[in-house]
């Protein structure tokens, strides 16, 4: 595409199309959502280009990014335009148009029997390291679900499910806030945690959930809790979880503060949880080979 063809109309209806998927509504009627800055969209493109549909960028972002030839249908369009079309105050020249790609929770928590639960069990038994999901139940933060599927996928983590009660994973801040990372990990949502934890441990899942009302995390990792497969629930920023949330669980933890601090932030304590996992498997692994 051409200079000449540039979108300059900040009212046009394509324009007003793409900044409405900053809405919930308009996101799940049309099953797109909104990608924001160089680094998402390379991630995308990289990672999940069929799920690019449109590309927005000034002229002076494509050539700095080297978008000028992405293969997806592209607009060069002005920094006022782009400004409409963005959720952030200080965009960086680059906007697309996605679709939505969640998984469905059979995917990470097959049913007992199934042909991809076979296949699982050929893995492990091949030497594959056990499995590592987080659930967030009624985590609301967007930053927080961002900062987690981010962190889960660092940390190696085979899914994130969010509950039906929690943010909405292609909101835009959540999105900015994996950085990428939503087109690594695979992402369920609308499960309710009652149905996800009782698939989890159908599978021979241990389900730990994160509290103030646990047990401290490196007690239960020299109990080889984290050995094996296991499955972290987060659960609101403010409330926590229920007592009845927490009755499905095997084991509540808690992160130990050993500083002044009054309390640690969500997406902090889950990275420290998911890495310990993460740290334990390998160890684990690596003994049971002689490694």
């Amino acid at each position: 595409m051409s200079v000449s063809d540039l979108l300059e109309n900040p009212k046009a209806g394509r324009v007003r199309a793409v900044a409405a998927l900053a809405k919930k509504d308009v996101r799940a009627d049309t099953g797109l959502f909104l990608l924001e800055g160089p680094q998402a969209v390379r991630e995308a493109l990289e990672y999940r280009p069929e799920l690019l549909r449109e590309l927005y960028v000034t002229p002076t972002a494509a050539a700095r990014y080297g978008l000028d030839n992405a293969p997806v249908d592209t607009w060069f369009v002005t920094e006022q335009v782009l400004d409409t079309m963005a959720d952030t105050v200080t965009p960086q020249g680059v906007v697309a148009v996605c679709q939505q790609f969640p998984t469905s929770v059979r995917e990470v928590f097959p049913e007992p029997g199934a042909a991809d639960l076979e296949a699982r069990d050929a893995s492990v038994a091949e030497g594959s390291l056990p499995g590592l999901v987080a659930i967030l139940e009624q985590v609301r933060d967007p930053g927080n679900a961002g900062t987690v599927i981010r962190a889960a996928d660092s940390a190696g983590a085979d899914a994130v499910v969010l509950t039906g009660r929690s943010v909405d994973p292609y909101n835009p801040k959540v999105v900015r806030s994996t950085t990428g990372s939503l087109f690594h990990v695979p992402v369920s949502v609308g499960v309710s945690l009652v149905d996800a934890v009782s698939r989890a441990k159908a599978l021979g899942y241990t389900v730990l959930a994160a509290d103030v009302s646990g047990d401290d995390l490196p007690e239960v990792r020299a109990d080889g809790m984290l050995d094996g497969p296991t499955v972290w629930v987060f659960g609101n920023e403010a409330r926590g979880l229920t007592d009845e949330d927490l009755a499905l669980v095997d084991r509540a933890v808690k992160v130990p503060i050993y500083g002044q601090a009054e309390s640690m932030n969500l997406a902090t304590a889950a990275s420290v949880c998911l890495y310990e996992s993460a740290f334990a498997q390998r160890a684990a692994a690596s003994s049971s080979t002689g490694g």
